[in-house]
């Protein structure tokens, strides 16, 4: 039988989704179902270009659909299910990040490139953009520079002002998704005549324009990741999106908007892998024993499957809240940068226990996971690094943890809906007042549950840390000790978020709790990580010991969860 808390293909029916969602979404599967394992793995290979797939799309309309809002849908009849949907977003993610992340990519820089462009006054430039869409074009996004990365206050393309109220647009940009065949190209660059904030442009740009020189894919990839040079390109009035400070701040929402995305594509790639890596497992047979006989192979499968169910209720959750954000409501900003860092770092420790288990079949080329053992390592290091993303996490400690405030509950957010505000969020800053609904209730909950009892101890120990032995001015310098305090910060969200999602889905309680385990372990590890900080105080460090906990262990339990994770075997396997 199917485990229903895992992606299967041959069992995916998106029935909490409206009719024409379900169609496309059951119709992407269908494709790649139909093109078999072996052209999948084949393409990847030959780093072919996603000619056919990008052609599938816009037969279908699924860019169109999934990415225009509805105010851009126009008044066709065929425009009715156009909208910008979260739910459904994260729901594609998975599906392509389960057949290769090369195809997500491509969405994925659409989607970066489409930011500036709904957030934009412009209508024109918003009626052409639907337009691209329509006709099955990609979008690109023309940030980072090769000298500068995405350091946006550093940027080198620059704008002359003409006479008829134009630029002339000189510069290069490099690690730009799509850059080869989009449409549409969202560039951001600075005026010559205008120093400072006030000087920032974000304009569009088109592939095809003769001004425009595609210089190389800058990775040996499928994906085209472009190095581009603009040449005296004429910009029109009628190109530029936004100017001045609404220009930073549109570059920063269009990340917030398009680093949600990597937590999905993460769990597809982790879902893909895990059926081929409990299959092999399964039917390996060592010194005349199966491989799963093992207790080291057990326990790792078993780690791999909970922490991957993790990820699923953590991103679903975080759904709900990007859905109901708002101007009074911007908890989705602590919550994103979890979803980045958090959740694609638990995809690289997955794929690596299940890469121990099967150790050299990991590496052949006829397998999916050799591709989702590379795939899986760039997600953590996209739309900002791990270290970045756990910075901005640790703004928002002291609040979430000692100052929650009233907010009526979220629910789950499968409505079809747009979510208008990720176009309308404001300026990029006041992240120290946001506030936060109080934590603790989700973990009430559940105080029946062993391990996530033992889990609330060391958030409540975390707290007790932030009140008597935070860093003080001088260690808040010290960025290697300050992401020590972070990830340990991370897995008290991280658990918050589980256990709503797993109230709101019924989750067995048994995989609930082996997964709180695990959790016991990692703030452990990270407590004793804290610990030895060169610049970590005394009472520092009597505190990181402190909050080592051992989780509370049952074979019982153990071996139930166990017997969900050898139900995977043979479950899924692509045709050929």
């Amino acid at each position: 039988m199917a485990d229903s808390l895992l992606f299967n293909p041959h069992t995916y029916d998106p029935a909490h989704f409206d009719p024409e969602t379900r169609r496309l979404l059951r119709a992407t599967v269908d494709w790649f179902e139909a093109r078999g394992k072996r052209r999948l793995i084949e393409d990847y290979r030959t780093r072919a270009w996603l000619g056919d797939f990008l052609a599938f799309s816009a037969k279908e309309g699924l860019f169109e659909t999934f990415l225009t809002p509805s105010a851009e849908a126009g008044a066709a009849e065929d425009g009715t299910d156009k909208r910008w949907d979260t739910a459904r977003i994260a729901a594609l993610n998975e599906i392509l990040g389960f057949y290769g992340l090369d195809y997500w990519y491509a969405w994925q820089v659409t989607i970066l490139g489409l930011g500036p462009v709904w957030q934009s006054d412009n209508g024109a430039a918003r009626a052409r953009a639907a337009e691209l869409l329509a006709q099955g074009e990609v979008f690109a996004f023309g940030l980072s520079e090769k000298t500068h990365g995405a350091d946006i206050y550093s940027t080198d393309m620059l704008l002359e002002p003409q006479a008829d109220g134009g630029f002339r647009a000189t510069g290069s940009k490099y690690y730009i998704g799509n850059g080869n065949a989009a449409g549409l190209v969202s560039v951001f660059g600075r005026r010559t005549d205008v120093d400072g904030p006030d000087g920032y442009v974000f304009f569009a740009a088109d592939s095809r324009h003769p001004a425009y020189h595609l210089v190389k894919n800058v990775v040996d990839s499928s994906k085209f990741v472009s190095e581009f040079r603009l040449e005296e390109y004429p910009v029109a009035a009628e190109d530029v999106l936004h100017t001045g400070r609404a220009a930073f701040d549109a570059a920063l929402n269009t990340v917030n908007v398009g680093k949600f995305n990597l937590c999905t594509a993460s769990i597809g790639i982790c879902e893909h892998a895990m059926y081929e890596a409990v299959t092999h497992a399964q039917n390996r047979v060592l010194y005349g024993r199966p491989v799963t006989a093992f207790p080291h192979v057990r326990r790792e499968l078993a780690d791999a499957y909970v922490r991957l169910v993790g990820m699923k209720l953590f991103s679903d959750r975080a759904v709900d809240y990007f859905r109901s954000a708002g101007p009074e409501d911007r908890r989705y900003l602590l919550f994103n940068p979890m979803t980045k860092m958090k959740v694609t770092t638990e995809g690289e420790k997955v794929i690596d226990l299940m890469w121990d288990v099967i150790a050299a079949k990991g590496f052949e080329k006829d397998n999916y996971f050799a591709q989702a053992a590379v795939e899986i390592r760039g997600l953590p290091k996209l739309e900002g690094t791990v270290h970045v993303n756990l910075a901005l996490i640790l703004k928002f400690m002291r609040n979430h943890l000692l100052a929650p405030a009233d907010y009526a509950p979220v629910p789950t957010r499968l409505d079809a809906a747009d979510d208008t505000f990720l176009f309308r969020q404001g300026p990029a800053r006041g992240l120290g007042s946001v506030r936060f609904h109080d934590w603790r209730p989700a973990y009430d909950a559940y105080t029946a549950v062993p391990n996530v009892a033992r889990f609330r101890e060391q958030a409540d120990a975390l707290c007790e840390f932030v009140r008597t032995a935070a860093p003080d001015e001088e260690q808040s310098r010290d960025l290697d000790l300050l992401l020590a305090v972070g990830q340990l910060f991370a897995l008290v969200v991280h658990g918050q978020l589980v256990l709503e999602q797993a109230r709101l889905t019924g989750l067995d309680e048994d995989v609930l709790d082996e997964l709180f385990a695990v959790l016991v372990r990692d703030f452990s590890a990270h407590a004793v990580e804290l610990h030895g900080k060169d610049s970590a105080t005394e009472p520092q460090q009597a505190w990181a010991l402190g909050a080592v906990r051992r989780p509370v262990v049952d074979e019982a339990r153990s071996a139930r969860v166990w017997q969900r994770v050898e139900a995977l075997s043979g479950t899924y396997e692509m045709a050929q």
